[in-house]
């Protein structure tokens, strides 16, 4: 009797091993599962824009002589000034978009005595150049129809056709209007 007790009590044991490892090699292919979907889901990413953009139209308006006011005219408030390099300016560039290749760009200023010196720069886009990197990649499929039933169409009344000589009165007379400037006496 004792020993029927002990194969009685082995088969719910054998079951029960034979269902962990059953879950087991289930949960692994769900894991693998989820992992390679993961992969193929990417959060969206906001694209990362820092410094002044600098193009080759700015450059090429810079001669050297110029002064440092005229300089900042044209570039901008430079992104780097350091104290112990009071004669050099540093114009950095960096954009991070999703899916694209980071764009890095530096141009850096000397002066002598508050006159432009030299210029030293990266190969930099024109500003159209410039402008078509940061176009965003068109929407994919077609664009729904843009209809509405009558029904909803008739909340909203068609406005009647202004008459002639109403149009031509709203208009204002020119000479109705205050002179810029004081009449010379």
């Amino acid at each position: 009797m004792p020993n029927n007790l002990l194969r009685g009590s082995r088969f719910p044991l054998v079951v029960l091993a034979l269902a962990a490892l059953a879950g087991c090699s289930t949960l692994s292919s769900t894991s693998d599962t989820m992992a390679k979907a993961a992969q193929r889901v990417q959060p969206y990413k906001i694209d990362i824009v820092q410094g002044n953009v600098v193009t080759r139209e700015q450059l090429a308006v810079l001669r050297p002589g110029m002064p440092r006011a005229m300089v900042q005219d044209v570039l901008g408030s430079s992104l780097l000034a350091s104290v112990f390099h009071a004669n050099r300016w540093d114009y950095v560039f960096t954009l991070k978009r999703q899916g694209a290749e980071p764009q890095s760009r530096r141009v850096t200023v000397f002066f002598n005595n508050d006159a432009l010196e030299r210029v030293e720069a990266d190969e930099l886009p024109s500003e159209a150049e410039f402008v078509s990197t940061l176009k965003s990649s068109p929407n994919k499929g077609p664009l729904p129809a843009l209809t509405a039933p009558q029904d909803k169409l008739q909340k909203f009344p068609v406005p009647a056709a202004p008459e002639a000589g109403a149009a031509a009165s709203a208009v204002a007379d020119p000479a109705a209007y205050p002179p810029l400037e004081p009449a010379a006496q």
